[in-house]
């Protein structure tokens, strides 16, 4: 195992198909202030997409996550590209940064994982007054194929503070911010993912998903059979005879530093 569960598998597959919300999360940032100019830290930048459509936008970036690994491809990516990106193996909400340092924060997918008290602290110290924070978040929807099978054959997770998909719901994603931001606007949105093929889908999980693969990994054997083939029924009834294909709501996120 790597440096972290996230080093597993291959998070590159996944985030060159989220790549087109973090272009949405970095658009809405530049909509609320101009990038071009700014300085811009992308927060659990996993292999860079957000930090990279900040960089084409003309900002001054930095992007940070704790899984070494991934910063290294991200550090590639942004060489191949001819970006000056500045990388930082650390906590994104413990980053080391200096304080208001920032225009502009951003995140996609990423700091939805991190404990959202102390990352919001972090992001707070981070920020100048006034600056934009942008963030994407998944939202909580039911007949998940890529969480129900694993509930179905594990068992309810046990009871957490925090799980991701609570950055989806505008209720609580305000009372979080209420303290240090204002201008809080969630805008909803469908992702779509397409799979070529149902055993397409399943090596997705098995051997490039970070989450599903971590799973794996602490299945026994018995309990690996049991959740491929809850996973192939579960995406079965979504393959329409050219591929599987199923959506997933999510939001972004934008708000303003007081």
């Amino acid at each position: 195992m790597g440096s972290s569960p996230w080093a597993g598998g291959r998070y590159e597959s996944v985030g060159e198909r989220i790549a087109v919300i973090a272009e949405q999360t970095v658009a809405a940032a530049d909509r609320r202030q101009p990038l071009r100019g700014a300085t811009v830290v992308d927060l659990a930048c996993g292999t860079g997409s957000a930090a990279l459509a900040a960089a084409v936008r003309g900002a001054e970036v930095t992007g940070v996550d704790l899984t070494s690994e991934l910063i290294a491809i991200a550090e590639q990516k942004a060489a191949a590209a001819g970006h000056a990106v500045s990388w930082v193996t650390a906590d994104a909400a413990d980053t080391g940064l200096p304080s208001g340092a920032f225009d502009a924060a951003v995140s996609n997918m990423g700091i939805i994982f991190v404990e959202p008290n102390r990352q919001v602290a972090e992001i707070s110290r981070l920020l100048k007054p006034l600056a934009t924070l942008a963030i994407s978040s998944w939202v909580r929807a039911d007949g998940n194929p890529f969480f129900n099978p694993i509930v179905a054959v594990l068992g309810a997770p046990p009871k957490a503070e925090f799980t991701p998909d609570q950055w989806g719901d505008p209720a609580l994603v305000k009372s979080r911010l209420a303290a240090d931001f204002t201008d809080v606007d969630i805008r909803p949105g469908t992702f779509t993912w397409r799979f070529p093929s149902l055993d397409d889908a399943l090596h997705f999980m098995e051997h490039e998903s970070p989450i599903h693969v971590d799973v794996f990994r602490r299945a026994d054997h018995v309990q690996r059979d049991r959740l491929v083939a809850a996973f192939r029924a579960a995406l079965a009834a979504h393959d329409d005879g050219t591929g599987v294909g199923f959506d997933s709501p999510y939001v972004v996120v934008t708000a303003t530093r007081r």
